[in-house]
């Protein structure tokens, strides 16, 4: 037995050598990178882009005792539909607007720098509650301000405060 004790030792530890590498050998992943073709438009937030804004109704609010109870919607009022005359502004001027958003205003009816400068606070909170995904952007990109800036036609005030146009 003492004679075969050094041939078993070997042989366990090649063994153990060679579990140890089939073993750690299979864990090892390799990553390959392809990147995606320069025709291809990124499409990572196309579904929350095309969805149509999210709406709050009275049901919403409705408190448990009365879960089961369906309430008529709250009628939401709009901005006031008369625009001032003229052409209507560039609203894509103010920071924070793109189009998508210049489209929701203005069926909203909202179109001129003037309307926008003259909101109140619950002028904002009405419209605010009317933008869906858009909602706290009046106040966080401060719209009054610079509308009434581009409304004065002020270039270089709007510009000190807000930079470049």
């Amino acid at each position: 037995m003492s004679s075969n004790m050094i041939l078993v030792v070997v042989i366990a530890v090649l063994v153990l050598a060679l579990l140890f590498w089939l073993l750690v050998g299979a864990r090892r992943t390799r990553v390959e990178f392809t990147p995606p073709a320069e025709d291809t438009p990124a499409k990572r937030n196309q579904a929350l882009i095309d969805a149509p804004p999210a709406t709050v109704t009275a049901a919403a609010t409705v408190p448990l005792a009365d879960v089961g109870v369906v309430a008529p919607p709250i009628p939401v009022p709009v901005a006031d539909p008369v625009a001032p005359s003229g052409d209507a502004d560039d609203l894509t001027r103010l920071k924070g607007v793109g189009p998508k958003l210049v489209d929701q205003l203005r069926a909203l009816g909202v179109t001129r720098f003037s309307q926008i400068a003259a909101w109140t606070d619950a002028d904002i909170d009405r419209i605010d509650a009317q933008l869906g995904r858009f909602q706290g952007r009046i106040r966080k990109d401060d719209w009054r301000t610079q509308a009434r800036y581009l409304a004065a036609g002020d270039t270089a005030g709007y510009q000190a405060k807000f930079g470049n146009l």
